[in-house]
């Protein structure tokens, strides 16, 4: 058997193999982390409630604070890996001081909250730089086989992650488990550092660099939904997540050993997710794959309000939710984060990645209040039916929108088909002459947009809108490819911004490790 044959073409390609390593070993590392330092405020430290509350918020609140900032001074650099280096070391740094503070016995809460804190805002750093990283080492036709590798580690780091950090807390102290995440983050480091990919250029000074990222989120259909689906599903999901164990520890009478085989089946849910995605994709179309997955995230979660009965009635039911959920979230991500990577600009990739995290993960906490206060007031198990129906409501966002019509991976050259459509009906409605109005074009102003004759083929221009059956750009195929729906361009579907121009035309496709 040629096991090597067996082997994903893109982890026989050895830049973006260190890349993938270093990033599922971090993952792992990050989830001994995830129980670690709880437990070593709870049990070295003992901490209440409400110290609790306050090590969880300095972990969330940097991509709150700090994305949008992040990703405006990250477009500017020139060297963004550089700065993922850095990033890891310092991490590595911050954690090692926790065990180092802990064999000296100075240990305390404060120390707890300023690292998770500081640990947090080089994540946020990390993150935008990694973005841009990302499209320079995959090619744009192995972004989907790449986001399922990527996820597919964190599924898997899903499953290992807390099952090591509970053995090494169990044979050493809760602190000195956290040299094992120090470690993951060197070992990131130097996985980077033998990988030297092209990067695009630093984008040049100019007014609005700050808000471009966010600006260009608002005037894109396809992101504007995606942010708002996500946005919608992160408030909701951590209602559900913040009471999930205590209602099912209190209220549904399981223990922590039958809770742990609960998460353990969400985990290779998501393993399962991962490993389909692709196929998934080919088959539906990256579009219908995101509404897919949005669905199957949130709509398996109903089961767990739902649970009652017997035990093995309630496993069944909590075992059905979460790898339902869990495959979902896989193929939601791997096709949102595919479409995004193909869709976002180079100049504005960091301010757009700063801006969506901002806006998505700055729900989080607002969803944990939320569920706080309306699990005082009218108990868990109503409280998980809004947070899980709730979550459905990102649906409402994704449907009327371009998504579901999108086949392939689009590309970022032209503006958004919802404003150029409104625009056009606009110039329709005005006094100008007939003649002025192009073939194509919904209205005036069509012709003189397009600078090609939008044949079949071509790229059609902005303001243009291709035939049924029409090619707009590679592979990408609308109105009768697609089944007879409503037209839609998938090529306009990200507005052109000033300070954010596309990848140059001139620039040839970014290889793997090409210098």
């Amino acid at each position: 058997m040629n096991i090597a044959g067996r082997v994903p073409a893109l982890l026989r390609q050895g830049p973006f193999r260190r890349y993938w390593v270093g990033q599922s070993v971090s993952l792992v590392g990050d989830q001994i982390s995830l129980l670690a330092l709880p437990l070593a405020a709870v049990i070295i430290l003992h901490a209440d409630a409400a110290e609790m509350g306050w090590l969880a918020t300095a972990q969330l609140l940097p991509a709150l604070l700090f994305s949008l900032v992040a990703g405006s001074w990250v477009d500017r650099r020139a060297n963004r890996r550089r700065i993922m280096i850095v990033s890891d070391l310092a991490r590595a740094g911050l954690i090692a001081s926790l065990p180092l503070a802990y064999a000296f016995d100075l240990l305390s809460l404060t120390q707890l909250y300023l690292t998770a804190f500081a640990v947090g805002s080089l994540t946020v750093l990390f993150d935008v730089c990694n973005a841009t990283l990302f499209v320079v080492l995959v090619p744009s036709t192995r972004y989907v086989e790449a986001n399922a590798l990527i996820n597919g580690s964190r599924s898997l780091a899903y499953v290992a992650g807390p099952s090591a950090g509970g053995l090494l807390v169990q044979m050493l102290a809760a602190p000195l488990a956290l040299v094992a995440d120090a470690f993951t983050y060197l070992l990131s480091a130097r996985c980077l550092t033998r990988i030297d990919p092209v990067e695009p250029p630093p984008s040049a000074p100019a007014k609005g660099h700050f808000t471009a990222g966010l600006r260009w989120i608002m005037r894109s259909p396809v992101m504007r939904a995606t942010f708002a689906a996500s946005s919608t599903i992160q408030f909701f999901n951590f209602m559900f997540h913040t009471l999930f164990v205590l209602y099912v520890t209190s209220e549904l009478g399981l223990g922590a050993g039958l809770l742990g085989i609960v998460l353990a089946v969400g985990a290779a849910g998501g393993l399962v997710g991962a490993a389909i995605a692709g196929r998934v994709t080919r088959r539906l179309g990256i579009g219908r794959s995101a509404v897919l997955g949005y669905t199957l995230f949130s709509a398996p979660l109903l089961l767990v309000p739902l649970a009652d009965g017997p035990t093995p009635v309630v496993l069944g039911l909590l075992f059905l939710a979460e790898l339902g959920s869990c495959v979902g979230a896989m193929i939601a991500d791997v096709s949102v984060s595919s479409l995004h990577a193909a869709l976002i600009p180079d100049a504005l990739r960091a301010r757009v990645t700063g801006a969506y995290r901002t806006l998505t993960h700055g729900v989080r906490p607002l969803g944990a209040l939320t569920a706080g206060a309306l699990g005082t007031a009218i108990g868990l198990r109503p409280t998980l039916w809004i947070g899980t129906a709730g979550a459905l409501l990102c649906l409402l966002w994704v449907l009327p929108s371009p998504v579901p019509h999108i086949r392939e991976l689009p590309t970022p050259e032209a503006e958004a088909e919802f404003e150029a459509e409104a625009e056009a009906k606009a110039v329709a409605g005005s006094a100008a002459p007939a003649g002025a109005r192009g073939e194509r074009g919904a209205g005036g102003g069509a012709e003189a947009e397009s600078e090609t004759g939008g044949g079949p083929g071509t790229e059609a221009g902005p303001g243009t809108k291709a035939r049924p059956g029409t090619k707009v750009g590679p592979g990408n195929w609308t109105g009768a490819e697609a089944g007879g729906e409503p037209e839609v361009t998938t090529e306009a579907m990200a507005p052109p911004e000033g300070e954010g121009l596309p990848r140059q035309k001139g620039r040839p496709e970014a290889r793997p490790g090409a210098r």
